[in-house]
């Protein structure tokens, strides 16, 4: 008998690691909004002032650049590894 990932439809294993990154983007801007809105949201109010405004911003723009940078360092070091194996 196959395994499952032998017999699998291409197909099928493309769309589902489409809804795997959608799933992650989500739990991502999930985690985002609630790390800025905890750091920079002091009192709820009608309209936000320009320092929250610029907290959220800046909060935001930190993040994205924190898991870019994460997930560059990811993709270097499975690069390693996959040259490690060849040698």
């Amino acid at each position: 008998m196959n395994s499952q990932g032998a017999t699998a439809d291409p197909q099928l294993q493309r769309f589902i690691e489409s809804e795997t990154q959608k799933q992650r983007f989500q739990q991502l801007v999930h985690q985002m909004t609630g790390v800025c809105w905890d750091k920079c949201m002091d009192k709820p109010g009608p309209k936000l002032d320009s320092r929250t405004e610029m907290c959220f911003v800046n909060c935001v723009e930190r993040f994205i650049d924190t898991s870019n940078f994460i997930l560059n360092r990811l993709e270097q070091s499975k690069g390693f590894k996959s040259e490690s194996m060849l040698e």
